[in-house]
């Protein structure tokens, strides 16, 4: 028996195609506009769930490439605060191999120690000084003065500050100390080459005339200054471990991102092709069912 096909079967079946080609287009529209073949977890679902992790990766990598300048930051200006302490004590070192010479006169010996206490107070400038508002060699007490000469029985040779690291996450599971103590930088209390230690001592053998004992703070001086150059090495060396990273994270977000385009974004040319195709699909569609559909009940009676 064969299918009667009715005029209503026929306007159902071409409203389905026309509908079917209008979502079509519609959908490859809204590809060409917004520039991406996923706009909503549908269109791909597993393609999506790529898309969102590389975000979250790219995300990540964007905040650890800012604690990687945080951290180039600091150590950059660890690195400047202790070029300033070497010069202060090579300068002392000079008005010391001065002052250790018999044939000063006390004047002289007198104007030699006032240098020298100018010096000790450069020292200090340089123990306080600060990044961001935050002291430098605190440790984690950054908010705190290391060197606060107003506080009741002030002695800079005593201080004892604080040792803990200061670390910047800069990787997964990656973190490195940025920062050194002002007990590392210039002297544990009571050690003979605390450069304050050795400041004072030599500012009061100045007053008295005592040229044997400056020149004994010499070897303590020279001592300090290797110190303080191995710890400019130990920074040189964490700025090139950072760096490093720094470059790591960018090839990182290249990669990234390059994924995260393959999966996301749309082929422009491809997309408009498309496009162009199933608009002039959709218009001959249009076209042929006006054709198709023409007849009524109107053109029966005639």
């Amino acid at each position: 028996m064969a299918l009667r096909v009715t005029p209503g079967m026929m306007h159902m079946q071409l409203t389905r195609n026309l509908t079917r080609n209008l979502n079509q287009m519609s959908e490859l529209q809204n590809q060409v506009t917004t520039g991406r073949k996923i706009n909503k977890a549908s269109d791909d679902p597993v393609g999506i769930t790529y898309a969102l992790r590389y975000r979250s990766e790219l995300a990540s990598n964007e905040q650890y490439q800012k604690n990687v300048n945080s951290a180039l930051s600091w150590l950059d200006f660890n690195d400047t605060v202790l070029s300033q302490a070497t010069d202060v004590l090579k300068r002392a070192k000079e008005l010391a191999v001065q002052g250790s010479n018999g044939t000063n006169p006390q004047v002289a010996l007198d104007n030699i120690r006032d240098e020298m206490q100018q010096l000790k107070n450069q020292l200090l400038d340089v123990g306080n000084s600060k990044l961001n508002g935050k002291f430098v060699f605190n440790g984690q007490k950054f908010d705190e003065m290391p060197y606060d000469a107003t506080k009741p029985g002030f002695d800079a040779k005593a201080v004892d500050t604080d040792d803990a690291q200061v670390n910047y996450t800069v990787g997964v599971g990656v973190t490195l100390p940025v920062n050194l103590s002002g007990n590392q930088a210039f002297g544990d209390p009571g050690d003979a080459d605390n450069a304050f230690a050795v400041l004072d001592r030599v500012i009061t053998a100045l007053g008295a005339g005592e040229q044997r004992d400056v020149a004994g703070e010499l070897d303590n001086i020279e001592s300090r200054l290797d110190k303080l150059l191995n710890a400019r090495s130990e920074i040189g060396a964490r700025v090139n471990r950072v760096e490093l990273m720094q470059n790591r994270l960018k090839d990182l977000e290249i990669n990234l991102t390059d994924l995260q385009s393959k999966t996301e974004d749309a082929e422009f040319e491809k997309l408009l092709i498309d496009s162009k195709i199933n608009e002039n699909i959709y218009q001959a569609s249009l076209s042929v069912g006006a054709k198709v559909i023409t007849p009524s009940l109107v053109d029966f009676l005639r």
